[in-house]
């Protein structure tokens, strides 16, 4: 057997280093690419967690109890603006079917986002500025802007659970008479 020059076996090693090498970076994701599937992934969440939002607007303006608490989690914890405590799904549920009977009754609402961060990937604290408006008049221990309206702020902390976003905290104060916030949007 012919024994190759000692520079020719030198040359084809580095040679079939440098193509296993470039083989491995092929086929593992750059940087870039790993960003750019965190940002699309950040998207995408973010847009459902806004669809929520949307969602309880529109299951508010139509004063639908069962579709508001669609999001909110079986343990989820729920502050409202009189600063009544509950927790789990059926309390947030009962609540809002009394409401929309009661003092919400044929009231519309709108909410704007504030803020929404992600302080984890599945976790997302939302905050809203929200006005209702309709009522004849505020609920004890609230007062009305000059146009009649409620105006509150609505912090939301959402949770991934398995493919869906959940409510798990659900904390609403009222903006007090005198305190300047921006007209909705």
């Amino acid at each position: 057997m012919k024994q190759l020059p000692r520079t020719h076996t030198w040359g084809t090693r580095l040679l079939l280093s440098c193509a296993l090498v470039a083989l491995v970076h092929a086929t593992e994701p750059s940087a870039m690419t790993q960003k750019e599937l965190k940002a699309m992934d950040t998207a995408a969440d973010e847009t459902a967690i806004r669809k929520i939002i949307q969602d309880e607007v529109t299951d508010w303006n139509r004063g639908d109890a069962a579709a508001y608490s669609r999001q909110f989690a079986t343990d989820g914890t729920f502050t409202n603006i009189r600063g009544q405590f509950f927790t789990g799904h059926e309390a947030f549920l009962k609540q809002h079917e009394v409401i929309f009977r009661g003092i919400f009754k044929n009231t519309t609402s709108q909410q704007d986002v504030v803020s929404l961060k992600f302080i984890s990937p599945d976790v997302a604290i939302v905050e809203t500025l929200t006005a209702v408006s309709g009522m004849p008049a505020p609920p004890p221990g609230t007062a009305a802007d000059s146009k009649g309206r409620l105006r509150t702020r609505l912090l939301q902390v959402v949770t991934r659970r398995g493919s869906e976003w959940k409510i798990v905290a659900y904390h609403n104060v009222d903006v007090k008479p005198g305190i300047p916030v921006p007209e909705p949007m």
